[in-house]
């Protein structure tokens, strides 16, 4: 079960279906599901299918397998399953849990969201394996990539120290930036981003089998686009660290670092990446699809509103209950959303995630909704920022709460400790397992 504490926060049906809901969404995009209905091996005809793409590998080629993510351990177990042990040369594989049962791939147990030591040494080690096995252009390198792995794959350019790199990590997840901003900058402070792991393994093909966290599915800020041609530059770079203030508190190292290269007009990642491939098998949509069909199978009436919700989580999540208010989805009573909201952080806040904050922002921005309601709002891969809490359920009952506590929701708003709020409401923050995947934010109503 994904949710530990699901026993308890159905406290009414609504709850208990809409929870329902949530697993089935998760449920539908785990790497396991994803990877068997997606890829084949025929071993004798040496044909690697993933999808619609055929790939032969030739008499005296061999498959390597490297990658990094939230999902890419489980990913690396099923392929083994998939592909067999004995067709694996071998293999390295970034990821923040070490629960997966594998053979032939190393896993390596790295930290997000900020990159530590550990994820420096896997890269190292799958880099190493080019020289170790001799690499050519016979041969097939894997690439599982996922949600997370830009935190999980660091390999810092050089003269960037990790403790500059993960200083820089903190300063833009709180700036309020979003992940394709983020993502260029990382991209212009590495050595294997914007392309250039898939570049070094040239000439061997690079095929990336991709579980999708960014909303719309693009390619260049998965995984801040590591098998994939890069269009951004050093001095969109600079802009996005001045866009968001932070030229004066970045380490004094990446500053000189970007300006150098922004002035001498140094030469970008790869444009172009020839011996790469890249192939989405799992995204949001997925998620919010399998969750349509079973509340239809409910009898409810959902709708899918979009699976690129992004923005600030009070500013969403107040836009989302003015619509409901005025009626804009009358018709429907499961309102189904996907995304990826960016808070922007005091200097002092408490503690919490985005899917906390939207939740416990809507306890004020649905007040006005005279029916009954349930929200719930999670992190697919079941950490919302805090470790085992996946993100926060509430419902109309939930404001009763608070003010017979007499708890101020908008001041643990304003300071950004929904956490703390929703743990004193009671039978709102979802415990969880580590999920093993990833694919951005799920977000339900349920509207009597």
């Amino acid at each position: 079960m994904f949710i530990k504490n699901k026993k308890e926060l159905s406290s009414t049906q609504s709850r208990k279906i809409i929870l329902d809901l949530i697993e089935v969404g998760v449920k539908s995009v785990m790497p396991k599901n994803l990877m068997r209905g997606a890829i084949s091996y025929n071993n004798k005809k040496r044909l690697l299918k993933i999808k619609k793409n055929n790939y032969t590998l030739s008499q005296s080629g061999r498959i390597f397998v490297v990658g990094g993510g939230k999902a890419a351990g489980a990913m690396a177990e099923e392929l083994e399953k998939i592909i067999k042990i004995k067709n694996i040369t071998a293999g390295t594989v970034n990821c923040n849990n070490s629960n997966n049962k594998v053979k032939k791939i190393k896993i390596v147990k790295a930290d997000h969201p900020i990159p530590n030591q550990k994820g420096i040494f896997g890269v190292k080690q799958m880099l190493a394996l080019k020289n170790r096995y001799k690499i050519n252009k016979n041969d097939i390198v894997i690439c599982l990539i996922s949600g997370g792995g830009s935190a999980l794959m660091p390999c810092p350019s050089d003269k960037i120290r990790l403790k500059d790199k993960q200083k820089i990590t903190e300063l833009l997840l709180s700036s309020g930036a979003n992940i394709k901003e983020i993502n260029t900058v990382r991209k212009h402070l590495s050595k294997i981003k914007g392309g250039k792991f898939g570049k070094f393994f040239s000439p061997a093909a690079v095929i990336s089998i991709i579980i999708s966290d960014v909303a719309g599915d693009d390619l260049k800020i998965i995984a801040s686009g590591i098998t994939t041609p890069c269009s951004s530059t050093f001095k969109q770079a600079w802009q996005i660290i001045k866009e968001y203030n932070l030229q004066r508190t970045i380490p004094r190292i990446i500053k000189k670092y970007l300006k150098n290269r922004v002035d001498k007009k140094t030469a970008d990642a790869p444009k172009t990446l020839n011996n790469c491939k890249n192939c989405i098998i799992g995204n949001n949509k997925f998620a919010l699809e399998a969750i349509f069909k079973k509340a239809k199978n409910l009898n409810l009436k959902p709708l899918i509103i979009t699976d690129k919700q992004i923005g600030d989580p009070v500013k969403i999540s107040n836009r989302r209950a003015k619509k409901i208010l005025k009626g804009k989805y009358k018709h429907y009573n499961c309102l189904i959303i996907g995304g990826e909201t960016t808070p922007k952080l005091p200097l002092k806040h408490g503690k919490g995630g985005r899917n906390q904050h939207y939740a416990a922002n809507s306890i004020l921005a649905m007040k006005q909704y005279k029916q009954s309601w349930t929200l719930v709002s999670v992190n697919s891969d079941g950490a919302d920022f805090l470790p085992n809490i996946a993100g926060a359920i509430v419902d109309n009952n939930s404001l009763k709460t608070a003010k017979n506590k007499k708890i101020d929701i908008a001041r643990h708003i304003k300071n950004y400790d929904s956490s703390a709020m929703l743990k004193k409401i009671k039978n709102s923050i979802i415990m969880t397992k580590e999920a093993g995947t990833n694919i951005g934010d799920l977000i339900i109503y349920i509207l009597k």
